[in-house]
């Protein structure tokens, strides 16, 4: 999972080469971020599905393997077109990692210690988002964004290698329940704790998809040293994830901390707004919160997407709650763009404040499940 994770979270460390290489606008940015968002969309739930009938090893291996393959075309790609679509494929085929590793932590632990263990699980994104702030800007000064996809497929090569060797073989019992796939699909409460998930997503694409280039253009940082206050806020994520998958294992509930945590997001993204112009020593420690806690509720958010399901179909429910997930960041960097291009960062980051809030009002009335 950190392996594609580094793609997934680092790439928006590679945005201020990016535009310098293509001479790219911030609309163009915003589809940039959003091409492997939408690879993404279209393959999450047929992964899945897969990852139900076919195991975890299998699925994560083939998913890996397409991604490295996809980071080498677009190390070569010839224009910005052509790069959009192998971005997409990177996000198509990566897809499988959320499904495949999320269902065999599912299969591993208990209720009551899966909380905790999905959290461990989740804190693999931020750090392949710590990975790529910390290796890609130097990778990128020395090589160009060509050095930079390059690092990229290797890590996705390894972690496939990984994953053929270390994850168990499917058991004879898994996936073969055809019937049960149209209820998991159809679960009122599964698409609406997707749908709140998915605009708790927007506040998170505004800080990380953004928040470097926010520091570069707007408070003259280098690329360097805003990378490392994005670093810092995939630390505090990593913390927070954990911590909130314990949190909910002893409450034995996860959308009550789930909703606790959204009402946190938003107080932040107003916090960032209002310092948007502020003097920086105010500025980086909230965004460095800021990053942390828009990434602290996905581990609650997949483990409740799960458990809904139950073991059995739990691919085909993360691969609803993925869906989801997946459109939202299509939508969420053009949007919070358009907002920056026709408005203000500070406007854009209250925005940004606004969806987490309505996230917090879908989920008042999920029955939580104990």
């Amino acid at each position: 999972m950190t392996s594609a994770a580094t793609f997934a979270i680092g790439l928006p460390v590679l945005v201020p080469k990016l535009r310098e290489e293509l001479d790219l606008s911030l609309a163009e940015i915003g589809v940039l971020l959003a091409a492997a968002w939408i690879g993404t969309t279209l393959t999450l739930l047929p992964w899945g599905l897969a990852a139900d009938r076919f195991g975890e090893r299998v699925v994560l291996t083939v998913g890996l393997l397409g991604s490295a393959l996809s980071l080498v075309g677009a190390a070569y790609a010839p224009s910005y077109e052509i790069l959009l679509i192998f971005l997409g494929l990177v996000g198509a085929t990566g897809g499988a990692v959320n499904s495949a590793s999320g269902r065999a932590v599912m299969h591993w632990f208990a209720a009551d210690e899966r909380g905790l263990a999905l959290g461990v699980r989740q804190t693999a994104i931020p750090l392949g988002g710590l990975i790529g702030a910390l290796s890609l800007p130097p990778v990128a000064a020395a090589g160009g964004s060509e050095a930079a996809f390059l690092f990229l497929a290797t890590l996705a090569t390894l972690g496939a290698v990984v994953g053929a060797v270390v994850l168990r073989g499917r058991e004879a019992a898994d996936g073969i329940e055809a019937s049960s796939v149209a209820r998991t699909i159809g679960d009122r409460k599964l698409w609406r704790l997707s749908t709140a998930s998915g605009l708790y997503l927007y506040a998170q694409v505004a800080v990380i998809g953004f928040g470097v280039l926010f520091l570069v253009d707007e408070h003259g940082f280098s690329e360097q040293s805003a990378a490392l206050v994005f670093a810092a806020g995939q630390v505090l994520a990593m913390a927070f994830r954990i911590g909130a998958g314990r949190w909910s294992d002893l409450l034995r509930a996860r959308v009550v901390p789930l909703r606790r945590i959204g009402v946190a997001v938003v107080a932040v993204m107003v916090l960032t707004a209002v310092l948007a112009r502020g003097p920086v020593w105010l500025l980086v420690p909230a965004l460095v919160l800021a990053g942390g806690l828009t990434m602290a509720w996905n581990g609650l958010s997949f483990t409740a997407a799960a458990e809904l399901a139950g073991p059995v179909r739990s691919g085909a429910a993360l691969g609803v709650q993925q869906t989801v997930l997946s459109a939202s960041g299509v939508a969420a960097p053009v949007l919070f763009a358009a907002c920056v291009s026709r408005g203000s960062w500070t406007l854009a980051f209250l925005v940004a404040a606004f969806f987490p809030l309505v996230g917090w009002w879908t989920l008042r009335s999920l029955a939580e499940r104990r």
